[in-house]
């Protein structure tokens, strides 16, 4: 069993891997997209400054630059148009605004002025400037020797949004894949819970008919010429087996909580399982000096001593010690559950509580299964290893809310 939890992990491993892989490509292909886009649109803009000059050339008085006719003017001027999504700044050599193309102004332009531009347009143009100085969108535009513009531009619109797109997507992708992963986990605990009631209430429902059986062949035999000795054992044997049908039937609903001390009940634990562990392996109980009174199903808490027991003996096989503490905190009753067995691999930690887990060859691995169901769900409590050692020995704690947190421990 232990193998598939190991397959388990890895397939997580192997699939978290692949994810981020995809992950990595998705962000190098964007990346490369948007780099190849504003390539172009430096292309685009040095084609644009290349028009500005060459119709501001006619004014200058340099005879080496030939003078375009009006057929190539007008197409200058139409790549001049052109360009209606990227933000442009044309100014002179002192920082003077000559152009601008494509901002967002604060207030509308003057259409009978188009060329004045308002104060707090002007402030913005201005503040525009001094942010784009700072970027390497800048193309130097030589009119002649003494003759110098500058062109600044900013990203346009379409590669400002596939700049962030890929974050966009990243986060959607991380929130559709927890919201699955939610999904699917509560279906499954959902499924889960399910099987444990059917489970529960038909095995508890089976063992019922033979039960009630026996009890009635104890009458009989009670009434005839048999050693007392013989039913009264038997006695504790169906008794037993009603205990066991009563606790399936509790698991295969919600049961009943009453105020029980947690002293009690681990008493009434190590006390049959002394009598029925091997004389070589010694139980020690430390209980606590106070009362700790829990809200809680006793049977149901006695199954999990009694299984926590029953590992610690497994542990074992031979010679050993147990030992059982009751203590409290400020907001818990907690057992202590302690072996000098064979010890428990740190990263088996938390699998030994899944369902199907076991290192014995005749186990099924519902025991700390079931235990980890009673504590957390039913009683609303913590069962974990606390510490373990291989060679040396394991420590299960369970803690408990106790029924008044707030009272100071005595």
């Amino acid at each position: 069993m232990a193998d598939i939890y190991d397959k388990r992990r890895y397939g997580t491993m192997a699939f978290l891997a692949v994810a981020i892989a995809l992950v990595a490509i998705f962000l190098y292909i964007s990346n490369r997209i948007v780099r190849e886009l504003a390539s172009q649109e430096r292309e685009r803009m040095e084609i644009w400054a290349d028009a500005t000059k060459a119709i501001v050339a006619p004014e200058t008085d340099n005879s080496d630059i030939a003078l375009p006719g009006s057929a190539d003017i007008d197409f200058l001027l139409r790549i001049i148009e052109g360009n209606r999504n990227i933000p442009v700044l044309l100014t002179d050599s002192d920082d003077n605004i000559l152009l601008y193309r494509n901002f967002n102004l604060p207030e509308p332009v003057d259409t009978l002025h188009p060329y004045s531009i308002s104060e707090k347009n002007s402030k913005y143009l201005n503040d525009k400037l001094a942010s784009m100085k700072k970027t390497n969108n800048i193309i130097h535009i030589t009119i002649s020797p003494d003759n110098e513009q500058m062109l600044y531009y900013e990203d346009s619109r379409l590669l400002k949004m596939l700049n962030y797109f890929p974050y966009i997507m990243l986060v959607i992708m991380l929130l559709f894949i927890t919201v699955v992963y939610y999904a699917v986990t509560s279906t499954k605990k959902a499924e889960q819970n399910r099987v444990w009631v059917g489970l529960s209430k038909e095995t508890a429902h089976q063992l019922g008919t033979p039960i009630s059986s026996l009890m009635a062949w104890i009458e009989l035999l009670k009434s005839r010429d048999i050693d007392p000795t013989v039913t009264e054992e038997m006695d504790k044997d169906v008794n037993r087996l009603s205990t066991i049908a009563s606790r399936f039937g509790k698991i295969g609903s919600r049961p009943a909580m009453t105020p029980v001390d947690v002293n009690t009940a681990v008493s009434n634990t190590t006390r049959y399982m002394a009598a029925r562990i091997s004389s070589r392996i010694a139980l020690k109980v430390n209980l606590c000096q106070q009362p700790l009174i829990v809200s809680m199903s006793a049977p149901l808490l006695e199954w999990v001593m009694e299984n926590l027991i029953k590992n610690a003996v497994d542990a074992m096989k031979a010679d050993g010690v147990i030992t059982v503490t009751t203590s409290r905190t400020p907001r818990y009753a907690l057992i202590s559950v302690s072996d000098t067995g064979k010890g428990i691999p740190h990263n088996h930690f938390k699998k030994i509580f899944s369902p199907g887990y076991t290192t014995k060859k005749r186990g099924w691995g519902l025991g700390l299964t079931l235990a980890k169901r009673i504590v957390e769900q039913y009683h609303h409590g913590h069962i974990y290893v606390a510490s373990s050692e291989p060679g040396k020995g394991t420590t299960f704690n369970i803690e408990l809310p106790v029924s008044h947190p707030g009272d100071a421990l005595l």
